[in-house]
């Protein structure tokens, strides 16, 4: 049965927002009001291993980037120490294992592009102490450090300060991500990486044909250094229209990414935004687009954590077999955490 299929498999979220919403509110609320809102989510949702990005919105930037990096990443610390029964912010592969044998959720501190960092990337080591153990460059526009995907016109590669922060990041086990780069600097990682890629939150380029999405030689790349693609639910990277998107609009792009990929390839990373963006948007001017993407257009029951089995469930629809299931819904981004977290040279 899927559900039972769900239950014992480790199911693991390459990207949730959540983190944006907890630090939102003062900092004595911070465990409490993650274990209030987004614990019996992730609980019913059936999450055993959960990244947590530091996203830092444009209000920040750039003069408070680097105060909200911290804060943020405070935010993670200070909610995993007070819920330590139910969670666990975790460093490295042992840990991870630890967390999941005693019943609790591993957390895993990840960078969503780096504004506070910039171009010093003498500071990548103090991420690195801090916890953090996945990261991107870029996000929408240009860094220091890369072209985010929303720039692909200009044809740039990483700059030099972009090169020392992939080397750098190898050097100390953080592993790096693809999701929001530039179309060529995908391509510059890929000739660079020695060790594996990940893309936290991205869909499959040939069935939307949107920059945020990657192309089958990217994935075939990312493939190819024993990375994994974690394909994002949003509708408007599944589908043009994304108010008429299904689950089968995912299961479609998740199909795509095993054929081209491989099934030892291949991952989730929802990107569940809507309730973080009403969480922080007022009632008054509630956002419903973000660069020009529907993003309240949700697939039905699968806008939050709690709609997980489903996908567990429409992937048995579509055919695949048991230990598939498991590999995509977080065992390879388990085994891939387990090789490479913390592990340094």
């Amino acid at each position: 049965m899927p559900a039972d299929l769900h239950r014992d498999a480790v199911v693991a979220d390459a990207h949730n927002d959540l983190l944006m919403a907890v630090s939102a509110r003062p900092p004595e609320l911070w465990a409490s009001f993650f274990r209030e809102r987004w614990l019996p989510q992730l609980t019913e949702g059936g999450v055993n291993l959960q990244v947590l990005p530091v996203f830092i919105d444009g209000q920040y930037r750039p003069e408070g980037a680097l105060r909200q990096t911290l804060r943020m990443i405070e935010c993670a610390h200070t909610l995993a120490e007070g819920n330590p029964d139910a969670v666990r912010l975790c460093v490295d592969g042992p840990q991870i294992d630890q967390a999941l044998a005693g019943g609790r959720i591993a957390l895993v501190l990840a960078m969503e592009s780096m504004p506070g960092i910039d171009a010093s990337v003498e500071l990548v080591p103090t991420l690195h102490r801090l916890g953090v153990r996945v990261a991107s460059i870029a996000h929408w526009n240009r860094t220091p450090l890369a072209d985010g995907s929303g720039q692909d016109a200009t044809g740039s590669r990483l700059t030099s300060h972009g090169v020392e922060t992939l080397q750098t990041m190898e050097r100390l086990g953080i592993l790096f991500d693809v999701s929001h780069l530039g179309a060529s600097g995908v391509g510059h990682v890929l000739e660079l990486a020695t060790r594996p890629v990940l893309a936290t939150h991205s869909s499959a380029r040939a069935l939307r044909d949107h920059h945020r999405n990657l192309t089958d030689d990217q994935l075939r790349g990312i493939a190819a250094t024993g990375g994994v693609v974690c394909v994002n639910f949003l509708a408007a990277f599944l589908a043009v229209e994304a108010r008429s998107v299904t689950i089968d609009h995912l299961v479609d792009h998740i199909e795509h990414v095993v054929s081209i990929a491989g099934i030892d390839h291949v991952g989730l990373g929802p990107d569940f935004i809507r309730e973080v963006f009403a969480d922080l948007t007022p009632p008054c001017c509630e956002a419903g687009s973000f660069s020009g993407l529907d993003v309240a257009a949700c697939i039905p029951d699968l806008d939050g954590p709690r709609g997980l089995p489903l996908v567990t469930e429409a992937l048995a629809k579509h055919g695949f077999a048991d230990e598939e299931i498991r590999k995509i819904v977080g065992g390879n981004l388990h085994r891939l955490f387990l090789a490479e977290l913390g592990v340094g040279r």
